[in-house]
Order: C-alpha cells, then structure tokens, then sequence
C-alpha cells in the first residue's frame, strides 16, 4: 500500500466517526489558539515597553546626577561636595569624545510648592519645569509639533519664552475650542511663580497607539474628548506598566526654558556665587553606540573625578535596568503564557490517543484481514499514525483559523489592556507544536495495532 492511500484511508476513517473526531480536535483547536492568543498579547506588551524605552532616550541616554552618600572613605569630605557644575559640562565636551549632546538641565516641580504654574484662573496641577539648552529635545526624544525651541540668544538673554507639553495646554486652555479645533496657544503667555513667559512652542502628545486610535474615533464620531483625562490613565496602573505611564504622563507634563531664564527668574540662589559654580539637578548626554557604554561611562568618570577633585558625589543613571527589566518580564510572560497553552495541548494529545486506541479496538478485525491478505506491520503502523498526524493537522488550522476570533473577543471584552499583536511566525509555531503532538501521540496506538497478530485478531469478537 502507497502512502497515497494511507493517506486516503486515514481521512476515510476520520470521515466516517468526524464527531467523535471533531471533539478530539478541540483540545488541539484550544491549546493552538491560546498560544497564538498569550503570543499577541505578549507581542502587543513587548512592543509598548520597546516604544517607552524609545520615548525616554534610549540605551544611548546617559545621565549624571547628585551622589549624597559618598564612599565611607570620602565621608569626612561631605562638605565640599558641589554636585554637578557647568563646569563638569564643559570639561565633559572637552575631554569626553566617547559621549555628545553634554546638557545641563536645572528641573523644579510644580506639585512640591516651590513653583506655581498658571493662567488666569487655571492653575497647573503638576509640571516640570526644566531649564537646560536646546540639546536636551534630542536626549529625552521630545518632538516639536508646534513653533520653535528656544535660541542662544534667547538663553543668552535670559527671555522669558518656553515650550510647554500638551498636558500643560489642556490645563491652562483647554484642548479644543468651540468649534472643535485643537488650541495652539503659541504667543499666548502663561504664569511660573507669578512671572509671564511667552510660548513658543508646544511638544506633540505623548500617549500609545491604542489611546490615539480611541481619541481619533471620539472626535470623529463627534464625541467631545477635550476634558478627557489621559494623564489620568496613564496614572492608573491598568493600563500598561507604570514605567511606561510614567514617561508619556511626564513628557507631556514638562515645561522647557532657557538654562540662564530658569536661573536669574526662578532660582532664588541667582545671586549668590558664579554662574560656573551653580549646582545642577543634572547632566544629560548622548553615547555614539551602546556597545561603548561601559567605556562611555569610564570615560566621563575619569573626567568627572578631576573636576570633582576626587570625590565620587555623582551617580550614572543608564537605561540598561530598564532594558533588562522589560527582557525579564517579556520572557516570564512567554512561559507562562506557554506552560498553559502546552497544558491544552497535552490534553488534546491524550485524546487522540484516547480516540486512536478506541479505533484500534473497533477495527481489530478488520487489522486482522489486512495482514492477512498481505498488509506488513509498517502499512498498520502508518495508517493509524496518519490518522493521528492527520487529526493533529485539520485541529491546528482550525486553531489558526479561530485564534484572530479569540484575541479580538479577548480585547473587546478588556478594552484598556495593551493592543494584541499577532504574528505569523506565532501562528507557525504553534501549528508546528499541534503536528508534533499529533504524531507523538500517535505513535503508541499505532505501535500497538501493528503488532497486532493476524490469527487472534481474525478470532477477535
């Protein structure tokens, strides 16, 4: 006998009992679709944490910061730590070739008290307030929607201007007019501890792709969005990791200004000291490639330690932590998510060996009458075994067929989890799976009927 007609008789056989074979298929049809399923859902994650690791700088973005607990041996030496300096800027653009974009970055916070942002009666609840220089939108990944960023001259000049996110303009003036059109307030002025500054321009809205998609549907169903609270969400903890919801919430919350305008207008330090001497909040700066991290971050500590005159009062912060975190949380999902889908799987494999060893037993006889008139053991074998791999392959495309159903039913019924993402080469692997243990669950039964002996099998009632 030719495969050709094992194949047939397999799909004969299948045909002849296709309830009893339907239902040994659900198990395959389960566990195929939740794994294709935990895969979207993972995907859709992966890709967020990627997209808020972007968002906040990158692996490339390094910064330096205040150290209060200095080294034990350096403990005596408290009092003469300045923190960071302009003149760790400098010395950083000048000795420090394995990094760029060296920023100064001064930051108050509204929602501590010791600024007040706000427009005639409207008043800010929270925002950050950084004066810094123009490089800072490139390390931090801000993208101007609206007007301009700020000049030399303008820092020169210490002009009261600034650039503001979107969570400031819908606080200050809301986020549509009247007739339904967005408000750019560029020239309007808006008040930081009671001083006018100008706006010159405003960053685009930081949110994910699910919260756009929802907001462009409300505006064109009509539906009025501009109180909607997105900060909000993004607070919440529901939605996404509150990493994530961290940076979009933060980013559309920052108010950027002139490092000199932040220092003679709102630092009440101004006039003490010199300007080289003022202590930072902190130093942000790019890396040319992230395989040169740990050199990069040698290199300015060896810099810093000579402006620093040997103490170590700065810390590095560095993505990488973030990075890592999201690897760790990706993978344990996948196993999960995979643990349970084999479960289906595996319970799908024992009914098809359930289902194959109950066909053995049905078909005795007529095993018995194939061997009889010439069938080896191997056409046996190979027929129940197709039958097997047969009924593995119509359960995994089903299970393809019904996984799209499944995670679309899935976020519909959970609107504020992360969007699905679905890949072929999930859907491959789990066929994959399903034919694997189609035929390994077909191996026993068919091992088992082809050892059958003819004679007793013929006597078999």
């Amino acid at each position: 006998m030719n495969l050709g007609s094992i194949i047939e008789s397999g799909f004969k056989e299948i045909w002849a009992h296709w309830f009893r074979s339907l239902l040994t298929m659900f198990g395959i049809i389960l566990g195929v679709a939740s794994l294709v399923t935990m895969s979207a859902f993972v995907k859709g994650k992966e890709n967020l944490l990627r997209d808020s690791l972007a968002e906040s700088g990158g692996l490339e973005r390094i910064i330096v910061d205040d150290n209060d607990d200095l080294p034990d041996y350096q403990k005596h030496l408290e009092d003469e730590a300045n923190g960071m300096t302009l003149k760790d800027v400098y010395a950083l653009q000048k000795n420090a070739p394995l990094v760029y974009n060296v920023t100064p970055v001064i930051e108050k916070r509204s929602y501590r008290g010791s600024l007040r942002v706000s427009r005639k009666s409207k008043r800010v609840r929270y925002a950050s307030v950084k004066g810094t220089w123009p490089s800072l939108l490139e390390i931090e990944e801000h993208e101007l929607e609206h007007g301009r960023v700020f000049s030399d001259p303008d820092d020169l000049l210490a002009n009261t201007v600034c650039i503001i996110g979107t969570q400031i303009r819908n606080d200050l003036f809301g986020e549509y007019d009247n007739q339904g059109e967005e408000i750019i307030p560029i020239g309007e002025k808006i008040m930081i501890n009671y001083i006018p500054f100008r706006i010159i321009g405003m960053f685009k809205q930081y949110m994910s792709e699910e919260d756009r998609k929802k907001k462009e549907e409300a505006r064109a169903a009509g539906q009025t969005v501009a109180r909607r609270d997105y900060r909000s969400s993004y607070m919440s903890g529901d939605r996404q990791s509150h990493t994530t919801m961290r940076i979009y919430s933060g980013k559309n919350s920052t108010i950027m200004l002139p490092l000199n305008t932040l220092v003679s207008k709102l630092d009440s330090s101004y006039d003490r000291g010199s300007n080289m001497d003022r202590s930072l909040s902190k130093v942000a700066m790019n890396i040319y490639d992230v395989s040169t991290l740990e050199k990069s971050l040698q290199q300015v500590r060896n810099v810093l330690m000579q402006t620093h005159k040997g103490l170590e009062d700065f810390d590095f912060q560095t993505q990488e932590g973030f990075a890592g975190d999201i690897a760790l949380s990706i993978q344990n999902e996948r196993i999960s998510g995979m643990f349970i889908a084999g479960i289906c799987l595996l319970v799908g494999g024992i009914g098809i060996v359930n289902i194959m060893l109950s066909s053995i037993s049905e078909r005795v006889r007529e095993i018995g009458i194939r061997k009889s008139v010439g069938a080896t053991n191997m056409d046996v074998f190979l027929q129940i075994l197709t039958e097997s791999i047969v009924i593995s392959v119509a359960g995994g495309i089903a299970g393809v067929i019904v996984s799209p159903i499944l995670v679309n039913t899935l976020a519909s019924f959970a609107d504020d989890t992360t969007p699905p993402v679905m890949t072929a080469f999930a859907m491959a692997v789990a066929f994959g799976f399903s034919v694997m243990i189609g035929s390994m669950a077909g191996l026993f039964p068919a091992i088992k009927a082809a050892k059958l002996d003819p004679i007793q099998a013929l006597r078999y009632d």
